[in-house]
């Protein structure tokens, strides 16, 4: 009887254990990101070689260079990831370094803020949002299974480059 009770237990463990939204990953490094706006598509790189690709979504007003916060454009230009969110409102988020210098000092220049906080992130919490086409504020959004994988092959200091 205690055996039974401890096989249930540990296969109850293993159970939980592989809903986990953390997944590990030990293939070729992520050495960068490319980010191709007009095509909705993400290529998460080794070199030259593509490690994968994703369907995106965007900000909700997709075309052109974020240049004030609320705009709901994505921004273009090359970043970095410069955090690691296992918190996010959407699943799991990686930062993107946006507004750089040159962004900031454009948007102050116009007397505008910048705005801040672009991620890649999973899907929408609000079901309402579900579905719908280029629905961030300025982001760049995945489905909740992609980011799980998206957040354990990308490192911190990982470059991103985000195209038209």
């Amino acid at each position: 009887m205690r055996a039974l009770l401890k096989a249930v237990m540990l296969i109850g463990l293993l159970g939980l254990a592989s809903c986990s939204k953390f997944r590990t990953y030990d293939g070729p490094e992520v050495t960068r990101i490319l980010v191709f706006k007009d095509a909705r598509t993400m290529y998460l790189m080794n070199g030259e070689s593509v490690l994968e690709s994703y369907a995106i979504d965007l900000g909700f007003a997709p075309s052109g260079q974020k240049e004030r916060e609320g705009d709901g454009k994505t921004p273009e230009g090359s970043y970095i990831i410069d955090r690691k969110n296992p918190n996010s409102e959407f699943h799991l988020s990686l930062g993107i370094s946006y507004p750089e210098v040159h962004e900031r000092l454009a948007a102050k220049e116009a007397g505008q803020n910048p705005g801040g906080d672009i991620f890649i992130h999973g899907g929408p919490s609000d079901r309402r949002l579900r579905g719908k086409p280029d629905w961030t504020a300025g982001c760049i959004a995945v489905t909740d299974r992609q980011i799980e994988d998206i957040y354990a092959m990308v490192n911190i200091g990982t470059p991103i480059e985000i195209r038209p």
